[in-house]
C-alpha cells in the first residue's frame, strides 16, 4: 500500500475526512475509492458513497477480503440512511469471508452492525441474542463506543436505566479515546434522551413526565400500572396484554385515570366503546365488555360495579397509575421514529413499525399536510424527516400501534 492510501487510512481512522479526500480525492485505483466512499459517508453524501463503494468492490476484482469490507461499509451506510430493506445475508457472508481472512474487527463490526438494525426494528430477544457473541475486548476505541452504544440502546428499550447509563459512560471513555468528533457527538446525543422525559405518569386526576430511571423505578413498585406504551395492564410480577383487545384497554385505562374513583357508564360508553349515541345495545355490550374486562385482569385486578357506573379495585396494590406517552397524538409512533433527526423511507417505516407501507403512507401523507414532516426526493428515492419533538425521547417506549386504532 503506497503511501498516500496509509495516510488517507490514518486520517479516516481520526474523523478527518477533509484530509482523506485531500489525499485521494483525484484517484481511481480500489483502496482510493473504498476511502472516498466512506468518508462520503461520513460526509452525508449517502449516494455518492454507496457508488463509490460498489465501484472499489468491483475495483478490487479477486481479492474477496477487501470486497467483503465494501460490502459491510455500503451496509453501514443502509443503516445510517435508514434503508432496512437490505438484504443480511449479504453481511452474512462478507463477515464469513472475513472470518477466513482472520479480519477479527471487521467480523465485530459486521455483527454490531446486524444488532443496530434488529434494535432499530425492535427485535431485542434477537439483538441481545446476537450481542452475546461479540467480546468488545480487542476492538480498537471506535468500536468499542459503537459496540457501547448499542449496549446503552438495548437497556433503553427494557426500560433499564442504570445499565444503559453505565454503558454510555464507557461510550463516551471509547469516543473520547478514539478522538472522532461525530462519535462523540452522537454518544452525548445517546446521553440526553435520559435526561428527557420517557413517559407520563397519569394518577388521581393529575400527570407528570417521567425519566427513564422513574419508569424502571415505577415499573418494580407495588402499583398497579395501566401500561399505555405497551399496553399492557401489571403489578411488579404478573403482566396481563391488551394488545389485541383494544376496547378492553381503554375500558381499564379509563377506570385506572379516575382511580380511586368509580367512571360513569356514560364516560365508559364514550371512551371505550366510542359511541356517540347510547342505545340499549350499547349498554349491553358495555355490560359484555366489562365482563370481559374483568376475566382478563382476574389475576391483578376486580372490576366492580358501583351505582353509576364501575370502579378499579386493584390486588394486593397500593395504587392504580397510567403510563403513557409523554406526546399522545395521532400517528405519534410515526413521529417517534422521525423524532431521531435520520431521514426515513416509508417501507423502513413500515418495517420498524410491523405495519403495511400503505398505512404509513396514509399517516406520513397526514402529518405532511398538518406540516409535522417533510419529505425529500421522489420515488424510491424519498425520504422522510422531522425535527426533533420537544420532550419526546423516540422509540423508547414505542409499542406496535394499537389494533383498531
Amino acid at each position: 500500500m503506497d503511501s498516500l492510501i496509509t495516510a488517507a487510512a490514518r486520517a479516516l481512522a481520526a474523523g478527518d475526512l477533509l484530509g482523506v479526500l485531500k489525499r485521494v480525492g483525484l484517484r481511481d485505483d480500489a483502496p482510493a475509492l473504498a476511502l472516498r466512499g466512506i468518508a462520503m459517508a461520513q460526509l452525508g453524501d449517502f449516494v455518492r458513497a454507496k457508488t463509490l463503494l460498489q465501484s472499489a468492490a468491483r475495483a478490487f476484482g479477486s481479492r474477496a477480503a477487501a470486497r467483503a469490507r465494501c460490502v459491510i461499509a455500503e451496509a453501514e451506510i443502509a443503516l445510517v440512511s435508514r434503508d432496512l430493506g437490505w438484504s443480511p445475508k449479504a453481511l452474512d457472508a462478507a463477515r464469513a469471508t472475513l472470518e477466513k481472512h482472520g479480519d477479527w474487527v471487521s467480523v465485530a463490526h459486521a455483527r454490531h452492525l446486524e444488532v443496530r438494525r434488529l434494535l432499530l426494528i425492535g427485535r431485542l430477544d434477537e439483538a441481545e441474542h446476537a450481542l452475546a457473541g461479540l467480546d468488545p475486548a480487542p476492538f480498537p476505541p471506535a468500536s468499542r463506543a459503537a459496540y457501547e452504544l448499542v449496549v446503552a440502546g438495548i437497556a433503553m428499550r427494557r426500560v433499564r436505566a442504570k445499565v444503559a447509563r453505565a454503558a454510555l459512560a464507557r461510550a463516551e471513555r471509547a469516543a473520547q479515546q478514539a478522538g472522532i468528533a461525530a462519535l462523540i457527538a452522537e454518544v452525548e446525543s445517546a446521553s440526553q434522551v435520559l435526561n428527557t422525559p420517557a413517559a407520563r405518569l397519569i394518577a388521581r386526576g393529575e400527570e407528570r413526565p417521567l425519566l427513564l430511571e422513574d419508569v424502571e423505578a415505577l415499573l418494580a413498585s407495588k402499583a398497579l400500572v395501566v401500561d399505555a406504551c405497551r399496553y399492557v395492564v401489571r403489578n411488579a410480577n404478573t403482566p396481563v396484554s391488551l394488545a389485541r383487545r383494544p376496547v378492553l384497554f381503554r375500558l381499564a385505562r379509563a377506570l385506572a385515570e379516575a382511580w380511586p374513583k368509580d367512571v360513569s357508564r356514560s364516560d365508559l360508553l364514550a371512551r371505550a366503546v366510542r359511541a356517540k349515541h347510547v342505545d340499549e345495545s350499547h349498554r349491553a355490550r358495555l355490560r359484555v365488555e366489562i365482563g370481559r374486562l374483568r376475566k382478563a385482569l382476574r389475576t391483578v385486578a376486580d372490576v366492580t360495579a358501583t351505582k353509576d357506573g364501575f370502579a378499579l379495585v386493584p390486588h394486593n396494590s397500593r395504587d392504580a397509575v397510567v403510563l403513557a406517552m409523554p406526546v399522545e397524538e395521532e400517528h405519534a409512533s410515526v413521529l417517534a421514529f422521525l423524532a431521531d433527526g435520520e431521514s426515513w423511507s416509508s417501507s423502513a417505516l413500515a418495517l420498524a413499525l410491523s405495519a403495511s407501507q400503505r398505512t404509513v403512507q396514509r399517516a406520513l401523507d397526514e402529518l405532511a399536510e398538518a406540516g409535522k414532516v417533510q419529505s425529500i426526493g421522489r420515488a424510491r428515492a424519498r425520504r422522510w424527516m422531522t425535527p426533533p419533538v420537544a420532550g419526546f425521547t423516540t422509540t423508547l417506549l414505542l409499542p406496535a400501534a394499537l389494533p383498531g386504532d
